[in-house]
């Protein structure tokens, strides 16, 4: 990549174009495939220092409004459905004529149940609840980095103020996640809120909801607002990743449940280093995960200079952008989103590296959409690129 007018004829490249390869094909008969094979694979970045655990972050027993039973849930996660870890999310009104959360024991059962099925190395329980919080979000689930804690509650039950939601999004030990962000029933409008009121994840894919990427996007059963999209809060500037989960109710959390892609669980990547509670949260704080329809498994590996989902650096020189997907089912297109625009589509292709030479903005976004042969889709958290 030394050709000095590269930049004035592209936006981007890929190792193809190195002066190595172009030499090697020039060679004559001292030129070899083994040769443009090996210089190829000398450029692409090792492989990654964490490891990748998949699990369900949002569904409900009968202490709310579900179905099964606490036990069978949690089972369900580990036994049927085989995920890494997973999080029991019930609602904090504890269904409409039933007891709220806080009473009846049932937050005091629910923390017990979180320690009791916690297998570090094996299975990692999340401690959670879902809370009703209007006017901001409305439907915002709540994870503890420990296995105790209390619920929060603030000036009036299923409600939430400004200096409220800022409080605890400035806590460290948890993570606040909104989910249906696009229906009028319990949306959200990042176009009416400023950066401080914004929360660093979105669940992009929700089985009994919709996909929230961006207006119009496909798949999706339901309403459809704008200002309630992923991408209307990363134009905007916000540093959001993204989760995918099913919201289940009926004890098919990781599972298929009917038939089609609306029936595809919501699935969670990580990249931590070890599946414990703290590697798995502290991954997920860091936005280092990914959404996908399951219920087969889909890796995303996704690094820019070698830094993963999530981070915000700064880079020296053009940025390499890397992926690899791994998956049961054949991929159709990988598609490096920049800046809230398909930028490149890619087709069929489950490994890649590109030189990007463009700056567009001070600070540019770049995340992944997946979509495999089955039509089950992936996103990634965003890398966000300064260049110095």
């Amino acid at each position: 990549m030394k050709h000095p007018e590269r930049k004035l004829a592209k936006r981007f490249d890929m190792p193809g174009r190195a002066a190595a390869f172009t030499d090697l094909v020039y060679a004559g008969e001292r030129g070899s495939w083994n040769e443009i094979r090996a210089d190829q694979a000398s450029r692409l970045p090792g492989k990654p220092e964490y490891n990748v655990y998949f699990g369900e972050l949002h569904g409900h027993s009968n202490l709310s409004d579900g179905g099964p039973d606490i036990d069978t849930y949690y089972r369900g996660l580990r036994d049927r459905a085989g995920l890494d870890f997973g999080a029991l999310s019930d609602h904090d009104h504890g269904g409409v004529g039933k007891p709220e959360l806080w009473n009846d024991g049932k937050w005091e059962l629910i923390q017990a149940k979180v320690r009791e099925y916690y297998e570090p190395g094996k299975f990692t329980t999340l401690l959670a609840y879902e809370r009703d919080s209007y006017p901001w979000y409305n439907n915002l689930v709540v994870y503890y980095r420990e296995d105790t804690g209390e619920m929060l509650r603030g000036v009036r039950d299923g409600e939430m103020t400004r200096e409220e939601l800022h409080r605890w999004l400035a806590r460290e030990d948890l993570i606040l996640v909104p989910h249906d962000t696009n229906v009028l029933s319990s949306g959200a409008d990042f176009l009416a809120m400023e950066l401080c009121d914004m929360v660093p994840m979105i669940q992009v894919w929700g089985r009994n909801s919709s996909c929230v990427e961006y207006m119009g996007n496909p798949p999706m059963p339901g309403d459809d607002c704008e200002g309630g999209h992923w991408q209307d809060a990363l134009g905007r500037g916000a540093k959001m990743g993204c989760i995918a989960c099913s919201d289940d109710h009926g004890g098919m959390g990781g599972l298929m449940s009917g038939e089609g892609l609306y029936r595809c669980p919501g699935i969670t990547g990580v990249w931590a280093a070890e599946n414990t509670r703290e590697a798995i949260f502290d991954a997920l704080r860091a936005r280092r995960c990914y959404g996908f329809m399951g219920p087969g498994r889909i890796t995303v590996d996704f690094r820019i200079d070698g830094h993963y989902m999530g981070e915000e650096i700064t880079v020296a020189d053009d940025p390499e952008v890397y992926y690899s997907i791994t998956s049961e089912t054949p991929v159709e297109t990988v598609t490096v989103v920049k800046n809230c625009r398909d930028y490149l589509v890619l087709r069929g292709k489950r490994e890649q590296l590109f030189y990007d030479y463009r700056q567009e903005q001070a600070e540019d976004c770049y995340y992944l959409r997946v979509k495999l042969t089955d039509g089950r889709m992936a996103w990634t958290s965003p890398i966000w690129v300064r260049r110095a």
